[in-house]
């Protein structure tokens, strides 16, 4: 898991104040630090290990992907509702609740004997997230006044870069030479640690709005509207678009999120004000995250899958794979956010997810047996430029549009957006990925006459992708075969995936053509 588009700013426009000591700054910072690290390096190191964890429990590909996704989904819709709740009972103790119910969770998942328990144990482990993610922010925003945050944002965004680096390296190296169980067993002694740390040393603080309403309306149809929605993209490959339970849980997703609108339309306090998107640039902002962090999100889910399960990759090699990518982004980012100063954000914008959209195409041209330095490098630069160019333009684009009083509010929304895109992009694109990997299978297995125990044995797995196991009395080279035909239908669902994400990118290109303006407003500046 990235780190997501205004989460500094969250901090920078966050809630006043309280007073604070020198040394309770400090140990708050490393509180916020060390929060946002587990996350961090949770998603990051579980990507590195599904293949692993999918050959370990024999799951599916859609059980693959329920273990991102049940994570994902919970933190999606609960995010906004974890912040409300540190304003109103207190952001240390929700903090210290996130962490213990992270760190439960995550002891859960390192003792899991199947698939099911592993999604039961990631879906709590969200849930612990949506409360640490925001708590973590939230602490920095309380414990440093306005004009001494920009130190701590930056101590605080250069962790945050460090973990991203050797987060997937560091799981990798868990999973190569431990097991993939480590990779959630890491958590523990550093939740534990924290815990106790938060409770001593770090001063508890309330927000301004502490006796507002929570919105639980909108949080439990939002999460059931994505839940419904999810389980239909993931579970319609293998159970078919007419299975009634597929058919039910779509309605009822669609249903959901049509009521999430009305409440929030409705209700006094919504943790998503409308309003706000009849700004024409917060909207076509957001819209562009919608779509770009669909791409980033949904393809970079198949990456590792690709490079450890068909090209032979270790885990390490994988966790490193992105290390370019995130090197651009750390380069970039400081001359990036100065570019909105001389050109505006709209030039940015656009130039920044079609340069994006040329990486996601370079990532559909390797085939199978590719060279990392010559065939995926390339790509992942191309990537790590275009979302070097558009990140600090599209968080400057979200704070400017609204009042300064909304600033909080707007960067939470588009937070969240980018995890919601994730989550729908990961469930969609495998449903695109496994479209095409069944076709091409099946072309190639007609081609090969293996035997039919053979060839019931693989057909009987397609549902695990490439991770399906081969008979192991096939003989050499009609083993040899059979994997090669499996690894080039993965790829070609692979090319697929990274078609669509091109085109996502390229139509956040056009978003911001059309709606962003052409000079960046100011912060106060009149707002519609």
């Amino acid at each position: 898991m990235l780190k997501m588009p205004c989460d500094d700013t969250m901090i920078r426009h966050g809630p006043a104040a309280s007073p604070c000591t020198r040394i309770a700054q400090r140990w708050t910072l490393l509180a916020a630090i060390l929060g946002s690290s587990m996350a961090f390096m949770d998603g990051t190191v579980v990507n590195v290990a599904l293949p692993a964890i999918q050959r370990s429990l024999r799951a599916s590909a859609a059980d693959a992907q329920w273990i991102v996704e049940s994570y994902a989904l919970f933190l999606a819709a609960l995010l906004l509702v974890g912040g409300a709740l540190g304003d109103r009972l207190g952001r240390r103790r929700v903090f210290v609740v996130g962490v213990s119910i992270f760190t439960v969770a995550s002891a859960i998942c390192a003792a899991a004997r199947n698939a099911d328990a592993l999604v039961l144990a990631r879906a709590l482990q969200g849930i612990g997230a949506a409360l640490l993610v925001p708590g973590s922010l939230a602490l920095l925003s309380a414990g440093f006044e306005e004009g001494e945050r920009g130190r701590a944002i930056g101590t605080w965004s250069a962790f945050s870069g460090v973990t991203a680096a050797i987060g997937p390296v560091v799981g990798g190296f868990l999973v190569d030479h431990l097991s993939w169980r480590w990779a959630f067993l890491l958590n523990l002694p550093l939740g534990i640690a924290l815990v106790i740390l938060s409770i001593a040393k770090v001063p508890e603080s309330r927000g301004a709005s502490a006796q507002a309403p929570l919105d639980f309306a909108g949080a439990t149809s939002a999460t059931l509207g994505l839940a419904g929605i999810v389980f239909a993209l993931i579970e319609a490959p293998a159970r078919g678009w007419g299975s009634g339970i597929v058919i039910l849980a779509g309605a009822v997703g669609v249903a959901a999120l049509a009521a999430f609108l009305m409440i929030e339309a409705r209700v006094r306090d919504p943790m998503l004000p409308l309003i706000l998107f009849r700004i024409r640039d917060f909207s076509g902002a957001n819209l562009l995250t919608l779509l770009l962090y669909a791409a980033l999100g949904g393809s970079l889910y198949f990456f590792p899958l690709n490079l450890i399960q068909v090209q032979g990759y270790s885990a390490t090699a994988a966790g490193a794979a992105l290390l370019p990518f995130i090197a651009i982004m750390f380069m970039l980012s400081r001359w990036a956010g100065s570019l909105v100063d001389r050109v505006g954000a709209k030039l940015p914008l656009v130039l920044g997810p079609a340069i994006a959209a040329a990486g996601f195409a370079a990532f559909a041209r390797p085939g199978v047996g590719a060279d990392y330095w010559t065939d995926f490098l390339p790509a992942v630069c191309l990537l790590g430029t275009g979302m070097a160019v558009t990140v600090a333009p599209l968080t400057t684009t979200v704070m400017n549009a609204v009042d300064p009083s909304h600033a909080g509010t707007a960067s939470g929304v588009n937070n969240a957006v980018s995890r919601t895109a994730s989550l729908l992009a990961i469930a969609a694109f495998g449903m695109v990925l496994a479209a095409a990997f069944d076709t091409r299978l099946d072309e190639a297995l007609a081609s090969l006459h293996l035997p039919a125990g053979a060839l019931e044995a693989i057909t009987s797995q397609r549902h695990r992708l490439a991770g399906l196991e081969l008979s192991p009395g096939l003989p050499g080279e009609v083993a040899a075969q059979a994997k090669a035909a499996v690894g080039e239908a993965f790829v070609a669902g692979f090319r697929q995936v990274m078609w669509v994400s091109a085109g996502l990118a390229l139509f956040s290109a056009l978003v911001a053509w059309w709606t962003i303006g052409a000079r960046t407003a100011s912060a106060s500046d009149p707002k519609p």
